[in-house]
């Protein structure tokens, strides 16, 4: 005869100090838990409505300029440091976790257009429309860490005057050389009054300049004759040129996948390019109804954010044709700059308000300090809304955003004008003959053509 016995140890289940958790066993066998689908789907569908109720994505507002911020810049070396400059020509150091003003760089007698920080974070590059370009000293972490967060003025370490007004700066992700644009596209280097190399193709503005940051040598312009121009400092002449059919006011190199980028163009959308083929778009993101003014990825490569002139800061997943979150408030006007934050937590927006703003990254995310069984309670929630998000009771709580009712207004007459187009296409296509008309599909309506 066999006997079974239960035997248990002690050990197993007797905590080892009075604050510890006691023990559970589970039994996992699916059959003992019949209705485990059910609790889990309840459990997912409570997390994505406490996802909306904790939804404060606004933390702060960082006022001081008194014009328009129209540029910013991250200080790769500093987390906490952000630099932006105003149509006035006053240029600001940031500490976003007090979310004061540490630092001014006066100087600009017209509107700053550009900012870029060098590699190691100690020299700051300003250009305007004054037709100056200035490099600044940045004051190092040390002194900012310090308990006297006085706002100091700094002077200028140089100031090369050019020909014309300049329009956007970038710095090499590795080097000594910056870019800024203009009449045309001239290289510099920190100890040159001149530039050292220039590059024209056409005769527009140049409106805006991005180093790559896999190869240091490689960058795209945009200028106002609709064109997005890949450079490549080792060549003597511009090397590929695709022309759309509206212009591009900023370009964002993905850090993750260095031969992609992403055009924020002035028809509302935004074009995600393969550098090797640019015949057509990769990804079509859509959702903003008026001009996207800027664009910055953020520093994972999974998603990037992007202003607006219809007021507001919208996230996009890297492949995403629509925007996964959207920040507005009632107080900001079009935002001309936007920027991920060095550690891809937060957003930070500038707009005709004179005002920064500081968003978080994920609308829902709880600030400060997480125990371990918090943080474990999060990335449960957040997997089983993972795992039902494509059930509709979860996907339209998951889905809802509150819009503001001009947006609502108008992309619901954007949404029936592309609804008609696309009925008027397909009736004309269907009264021709057969093959006489191609559709073309929107990622490659929009290019002109491309040269090379």
């Amino acid at each position: 005869m066999k006997v079974k016995v239960i035997s248990r140890s002690t050990d197993e289940f007797t905590r080892e100090r009075s604050q510890d958790l006691q023990r559970v066993f589970h039994n996992y066998d699916p059959n003992l838990r019949t209705q485990e689908k059910a609790v889990e789907y309840v459990r997912a569908l409570n997390a994505a409505k406490l996802e909306k109720i904790y939804a404060r994505p606004f933390i702060g507002a960082m006022d001081g300029h008194i014009d328009a911020v129209s540029c910013m810049a991250k200080n790769p070396n500093y987390l906490k440091g952000m630099f932006s400059g105003s149509m006035d020509g006053d240029i600001r150091l940031w500490d976003i976790a007090s979310r004061r003003t540490i630092c001014q760089f006066p100087g600009h007698r017209g509107a700053v257009r550009g900012l870029a920080a060098s590699t190691d974070g100690r020299v700051l590059v300003s250009c305007g429309t004054d037709s100056t370009v200035r490099l600044w000293n940045v004051p190092v972490a040390t002194i900012v860490e310090s308990d006297d967060l006085s706002n100091t003025s700094s002077e200028p370490l140089a100031v090369y005057v050019w020909k014309n007004a300049f329009w956007a700066v970038d710095h090499q992700w590795d080097g000594d050389l910056f870019a800024t644009a203009g009449a045309q596209v001239d290289i510099w280097n920190h100890n040159r009054s001149q530039p050292v190399n220039s590059f024209e193709w056409g005769t527009d503005t140049v409106i805006s300049v991005r180093f790559n940051p896999g190869e240091p040598n490689v960058f795209a312009t945009s200028a106002s004759d609709r064109s997005i121009a890949l450079y490549d400092l080792r060549m003597s002449s511009p090397a590929r040129k695709v022309i759309m059919r509206t212009k591009t006011n900023s370009i964002s190199w993905n850090p993750m996948e260095p031969m992609n980028f992403t055009a924020a163009n002035e028809d509302t959308n935004c074009y995600s390019y393969d550098a090797r083929k640019l015949d057509e778009a990769k990804c079509v993101h859509k959702d903003h109804v008026s001009a996207v003014m800027d664009i910055d990825y953020s520093p994972t490569g999974r998603e990037f954010v992007t202003g607006s002139y219809d007021r507001t800061v919208r996230i996009f997943q890297y492949n995403g044709g629509h925007s996964r979150e959207i920040y507005h408030t009632k107080r900001m006007q079009r935002v001309f700059c936007v920027k991920f934050s060095c550690d891809a937590s937060y957003v930070i927006s500038g707009s005709d308000d004179t005002n920064l703003r500081l968003w978080k990254a994920k609308a829902s995310e709880q600030l400060g300090v997480l125990l371990p069984r918090e943080r474990r309670k999060h990335e449960y929630q957040e997997a089983a809304m993972n795992r039902y998000k494509h059930l509709p009771e979860i996907k339209r709580i998951v889905r809802h955003r509150h819009l503001p009712r001009p947006i609502y207004k108008a992309s619901q007459i954007r949404r029936t004008m592309t609804d008609t187009e696309k009925r008027k296409e397909e009736r004309r296509k269907a009264h021709s003959t057969p093959g006489s008309i191609v559709t073309r599909p929107l990622r490659k309506r929009r290019i002109i053509q491309e040269v090379e």
